[in-house]
C-alpha cells in the first residue's frame, strides 16, 4: 500500500511540476511571440484601447495622434489631424496600425515605446500599476524638419522616385520622401473589411513607368514601400564617386592624374561589339583619348571610369563598396535593404573582370538605396567618417520628461579625409562648369554628382547626390526618379534630378 501511494505521489508531483513548467514558459518565454501573433485579436483590441504616444517631427508638431473614440477601441490612430495629402507626406515616416495586426514604419518599429511598454519606462508602468491609471504611451521625436520634409515633397512633383536628406555632421534624417505615398488614415480605421479592401487596392497599385520600346511597364514597387530605404537602382554614375574614391584611396592617383578617356571601351574578356561600352551620347571625352580624373568626372566620362575600376580590381572595388556598410541593413529604426554589388550578394555572383569594370560607372549587376546613395556624398562632406544614421532624436514619456536621446555616433570611415577633399575639389567642378549644373545655388558653393541609370527594359533611371555648403556642409542629398529617362539630354539625372536637389538644399541650409 504504501509503495502505491509513493508511486501516485511522484506522478502527482510531476503532473504539477509539468503544469509549472508549462505555465511559466507560455507567461514568460512565449509571451512576446503570442502577444505578435497576428491572429492573436486580444493583442490588437488591447493596443487600440491604449492611448498611443504621438509621432512628431523636429519641432513638435505631431504626425501622428490617437484620439478618443466612442467605441470598443477607444481611440483612433491618426496622421496629420486626418488631412490625406499632409499625412502622405510622412506616410514613408509614420507607416500606419491597422486593426488587422498590420503595422509599419515608426508604429512598428517605434512600438515599445508609443506603447509604453519599453524597459525604459518600467517607473512610469510600476506608477500605473499602483494607481491604477491608464497607461499612456511616449511621444517619438524624429529627425525629420517638417520644412525640409515639404520641399523634397513639392520638388518632386509627379515623379516616381524619392529623396533623402541628411545631416553628414551627425547621421540624422532631415526628409525622407517616396512617392507615389498613400493615406496611412485610410488604414487605421476601425472596420476591418474596410482596411483590407484598401490594403490590397495599394498593393496592387504599382504605377506604370516610361519604358523602352513604348511597351507597358510597371514599377516592381507599390505605394507603401518606401523608395527611400527599401527600393533598390541602378545607381548609374553617381557611383563614379565610389570608383573614384577607391582609386584615390588605393591606386594613389589624384584629381590631375591623367587616366584613358576613349571613345569606346571594349569590356575585359570580352570580343565584339557586345562587349564593347560607349559614352553617353556616343560623345567624346577627349581628343587624346586620356584626361584628367577631375576632367573626367566633371562631364561624366563612362569609358574612364570602366577603366578605372578595372585597374583597381575586384579586390578593391568590393572592398570599398563593403567599408560602407552597403552590403549591411541599418536599424534607423525601420530596417533598410542592403545594396547589390558583384559576387557580394546572392543577386549578383558574377564577379569577372567585366562585371567589375562596368560597375565602375553604376551599372551591371549594382543596386543601391537612395539612402545609401546619399551615405556616399555625406561620407565625403564629413571628411571621410560616415554618421550612422537615424530617425528617432528623442523619446518622451507622458509627463513629456526625456527618456532616452540619441547620440550621433560614427557609422564606417570608407576613406581618408585627404581623399574626401579631392572628391569634393570634383564634385565642386561638377556642378560648377559639368553636368550638375542644375543644382546651384546662388552664393553657395555646392558638391555633387549626376547619374543616368539604364534600366532596361524600362526607361533610365535619374539621380543627383549632392551636399552643401561644399565648405563647410550642413546636409547630404540623395534624388531618384524611377524610369524618368528618355535618353536625351533633356532628361537626364543633370537636367531633371538636380534642380530637385538643389530646392532640398536650400530649405536645409536656410534654417
Amino acid at each position: 500500500m504504501n509503495a502505491t501511494l509513493r508511486r501516485l505521489s511522484t506522478v502527482v508531483l510531476v503532473m504539477f511540476l509539468a503544469l509549472m513548467v508549462s505555465t511559466s514558459w507560455i507567461q514568460f518565454v512565449a509571451a512576446g511571440e503570442l502577444n505578435d501573433h497576428p491572429r492573436n485579436v486580444r493583442g490588437i483590441y488591447s493596443a487600440l484601447a491604449r492611448d498611443r504616444g504621438p509621432i512628431v517631427v523636429s519641432g513638435g508638431e505631431a504626425i501622428a495622434t490617437s484620439v478618443p473614440v466612442d467605441d470598443n477601441f477607444k481611440y483612433q490612430r491618426t496622421y496629420s489631424e486626418g488631412d490625406a495629402g499632409a499625412a502622405s507626406v510622412f506616410a514613408p515616416v509614420t507607416g500606419y496600425f491597422a486593426i488587422n495586426g498590420t503595422v509599419t514604419g515608426m508604429e512598428r518599429y517605434a512600438n515599445s515605446y508609443l506603447a509604453g511598454e519599453d524597459d525604459s519606462l518600467w517607473l512610469d508602468r510600476l506608477q500605473n500599476l499602483i494607481t491604477g491609471e491608464e497607461a499612456q504611451g511616449s511621444s517619438v521625436e524624429t529627425t525629420i524638419d517638417q520644412d525640409v520634409q515639404k520641399a523634397a515633397w513639392d520638388a518632386l512633383g509627379d515623379n516616381i522616385g524619392a529623396a533623402v536628406a541628411l545631416d553628414p555632421k551627425t547621421g540624422a534624417i532631415l526628409a525622407m520622401v517616396s512617392k507615389p505615398s498613400y493615406d496611412p488614415n485610410a488604414l487605421a480605421v476601425h472596420d476591418a473589411t474596410e482596411v483590407k479592401e484598401a490594403s490590397e487596392a495599394l498593393i496592387n497599385d504599382k504605377p506604370q513607368v516610361n519604358s523602352i520600346g513604348g511597351e507597358e511597364r510597371f514599377s516592381p514597387y507599390g505605394p507603401t514601400i518606401n523608395r527611400a530605404i527599401n527600393a533598390t537602382y541602378p545607381p548609374g554614375s553617381t557611383f563614379k564617386l565610389l570608383t573614384a574614391a577607391a582609386a584615390i584611396e588605393y591606386e594613389g592617383i589624384t584629381p590631375d592624374t591623367s587616366i584613358p578617356a576613349e571613345v569606346t571601351y571594349q569590356l575585359p574578356g570580352t570580343t565584339g561589339d557586345g562587349g564593347r561600352v560607349q559614352n553617353y551620347g556616343g560623345q567624346v571625352c577627349s581628343d587624346t583619348g586620356e584626361m584628367p580624373l577631375k576632367d573626367a568626372m566633371r562631364i561624366s566620362c563612362n569609358t574612364s571610369f570602366l577603366a578605372l575600376a578595372n585597374e583597381v580590381g575586384k579586390d578593391g572595388m568590393q572592398q570599398m563598396f563593403q567599408d560602407f556598410g552597403f552590403t549591411e541593413s541599418i536599424d534607423i529604426p525601420m530596417s533598410t535593404s542592403v545594396g547589390a554589388y558583384p559576387g557580394l550578394s546572392d543577386t549578383a555572383t558574377d564577379d569577372s573582370a567585366a562585371r567589375i569594370a562596368l560597375s565602375g560607372m553604376g551599372q551591371g549587376d549594382l543596386r543601391m538605396t537612395p539612402l545609401q546613395v546619399a551615405m556616399m556624398s555625406a561620407a565625403i562632406a564629413n571628411d571621410g567618417d560616415l554618421m550612422e544614421p537615424y530617425l528617432i532624436q528623442s523619446v518622451r514619456d507622458s509627463d513629456l520628461e526625456l527618456v532616452s536621446q540619441t547620440k550621433p555616433s560614427r557609422y564606417k570611415s570608407p576613406f581618408s579625409s585627404s581623399t574626401a577633399d579631392a572628391l569634393t575639389e570634383m564634385m565642386v567642378g561638377v556642378v560648377n562648369d559639368g553636368s550638375g549644373t542644375g543644382a546651384q545655388i546662388s552664393g553657395v558653393e555646392v558638391a555633387g554628382k549626376t547619374g543616368t541609370a539604364e534600366d532596361d527594359p524600362r526607361s533610365p533611371t535619374l539621380w543627383f547626390t549632392s551636399f552643401a555648403p561644399a565648405d563647410d556642409p550642413e546636409v547630404a542629398v540623395a534624388v531618384v526618379l524611377e524610369n524618368e529617362g528618355q535618353s536625351t539630354d533633356e532628361s537626364t539625372g543633370g537636367a531633371l534630378a538636380s534642380p530637385i536637389a538643389a530646392q532640398i538644399m536650400q530649405a536645409a541650409i536656410s534654417k
